[in-house]
């Protein structure tokens, strides 16, 4: 058996009085008192709002000729020693 309990936390909130009495109002009309109107309006927003979703990927390529014939790319890590190899022989030997 489960048992559940309502958990109430008082807190304290300010709003403009333009928005204030716009939320008296509203209260009034639908017979709930502040408080239970804001926590109704915003449990209701809360569910509504959508899931955060990274925006769509893009994939952004350039113009060019196509492969160039020295370059293999079935072999990545030749690519990577060979950069490293003109990179370095480029610097002067540290002393």
């Amino acid at each position: 058996m489960r048992f559940r309990y309502a958990v109430h936390m008082r807190t304290t909130i300010s709003l403009e009085d333009r928005l204030a009495d716009q939320v008296r109002r509203r209260a009034e009309e639908e017979g709930l008192s502040v408080s239970a109107f804001i926590a109704r309006t915003l449990d209701d927003a809360l569910k509504q709002t959508a899931p955060r979703t990274s925006p769509p990927f893009r994939l952004v390529t350039v113009k060019g000729d196509g492969l160039h014939p020295e370059i293999d790319l079935d072999r990545p890590r030749a690519l990577v020693a060979e950069d490293d190899e003109a990179i370095f022989a480029r610097q002067p030997p540290k002393r």
